[in-house]
């Protein structure tokens, strides 16, 4: 789950620019401006970023070591120190589904917008 999230191109740059508090961003679903030929166009999203919280600070931090580091092995100690106080379900490193994972740091991120 963490890899496949490192991959998604709007959520790093998201991240990116969440770590500037008071940024405004702007979002464009690359699906509905290939649909530019039909009459109808929706216009971009601007979202205006609060302060991050720990967690989004945390999956920002991973993400870009994920994308920068050259050593090869990359350890989500924080992040997972910080999913483990959004769900405490985490704790004790028994094994949980994948998804469960998603849903959780998503939601816990979102919650700290």
């Amino acid at each position: 789950v963490l890899q496949n999230l490192s991959q998604t191109p709007i959520l790093r740059e998201l991240l990116k620019e969440a770590k500037m508090p008071g940024t405004t961003v702007k979002i464009e679903s690359p699906e509905l401006s290939m649909l530019c030929c039909f009459s109808f166009k929706q216009e971009p999203q601007l979202i205006k970023l609060d302060q991050p919280g720990p967690l989004t600070l945390a999956m920002h931090q991973f993400v870009t070591e994920m994308q920068e580091t050259k050593k090869g092995v990359v350890t989500p100690k924080e992040l997972f120190a910080q999913v483990c106080k959004k769900a405490i379900r985490f704790k004790g490193y028994q094994q949980q589904d994948s998804h469960e994972l998603l849903r959780y740091l998503l939601d816990g991120m979102r919650a700290e917008e």
